[in-house]
């Protein structure tokens, strides 16, 4: 385990790495020029070259992943064309919003997710197991920016009981956190359905019963325990798509997270941002991943990673 944990730490630096050139050659890739967005559109040609002078964008391309890599790994993200602040900055003002969002919709997910997925699997066959199909397929395959216009539209609009956008009361988190956790609750109701169900007809959990335990407790005690692992794998991984999901989320809403910031950067062309953004949320997903690598560890001793 430990030499597992080594690798592991090992390895993120040159994931990152990886990451951080492939964005880089993505944004170069795209059309628009930053410092014809930052002079302005009747600006001479005169005023635009100089103001590429200033940003650094015309240097050879390899100098300036160079330049761009070397202060990343001193902690600094360089300035936002955009604003003319550090992106440390930027990303430190938006990052806890996004976090509490993702908490609260991970919350959510997980334990919606979990007792359907239960509940599902101990009435195989039944109503229950249907509805909870049901619900997990249109989960995955509704797009959460559609079921974010249909929530404004019903529960902000007409009804009025949420607030259209914005953030700042608690009540600004009911349709942004739903809207993010349906696609993971979705996903966790079918994988703890279908772990649940393998494990169900194993000899322990016939054992079990038959000692007159009851129901609640060989299904939370005895199967749910041994069928923890997938349904941990699967968490951790969703947790990319929850950060993926949070940028549409995030721009309907308005919520003023690293979603939000993200689009507004792609939009203005503003590279050190998105290069910024981009490298938390690769840090983000890694780190959740290993994570959950330890828990299926914990949960698991027999486990043995090669």
């Amino acid at each position: 385990m430990h030499i597992y944990l080594l690798k592991k730490l090992v390895t993120l630096p040159l994931i990152l790495l990886g990451v951080s050139l492939l964005v880089f050659v993505a944004l170069r890739a795209l059309p628009g020029d930053p410092a014809r967005l930052m002079a302005g559109p009747e600006a001479p040609q005169e005023a635009v070259d100089a103001m590429r002078v200033r940003l650094g964008l015309d240097d050879p391309l390899p100098l300036q992943y160079l330049r761009f890599a070397g202060s990343a790994l001193g902690g600094d993200l360089g300035t936002s064309i955009r604003s003319g602040r550090p992106v440390t900055v930027e990303i430190a003002e938006r990052l806890p919003k996004t976090i509490s969002l993702a908490l609260v919709a991970y919350g959510i997910a997980i334990s919606v997710g979990l007792s359907a997925g239960m509940a599902a699997a101990v009435n195989r066959n039944r109503w229950p197991d249907q509805a909870t199909m049901l619900f997990a397929i249109a989960g995955a395959s509704i797009a959460n920016f559609w079921l974010a216009l249909l929530a404004m539209n019903y529960f902000a609009v007409e009804l009025g009981w949420l607030p259209l956008m914005g953030s700042g009361t608690w009540k600004h988190y009911i349709m942004p956190a739903i809207t993010l956790a349906v696609m993971p609750t979705a996903v966790i109701a079918r994988m703890t359905r279908a772990s649940m169900i393998e494990v169900v007809g194993q000899d322990y959990i016939r054992t079990a019963r038959a000692k007159g335990l009851p129901e609640r407790v060989v299904m939370r005690k005895h199967a749910l325990r041994n069928a923890l692992v997938p349904i941990v794998t699967i968490i951790g991984l969703n947790f990319g798509s929850m950060l993926g999901g949070a940028v549409v989320t995030e721009s309907v809403f308005n919520w003023p997270g690293l979603g939000r910031l993200l689009v507004d950067s792609v939009r203005f062309r503003d590279y050190p941002t998105v290069q910024g953004v981009t490298l938390v949320a690769v840090t983000a997903v890694v780190m959740m991943n290993f994570l959950a690598e330890m828990l299926i560890a914990a949960i698991n001793p027999r486990i043995r990673f090669d």
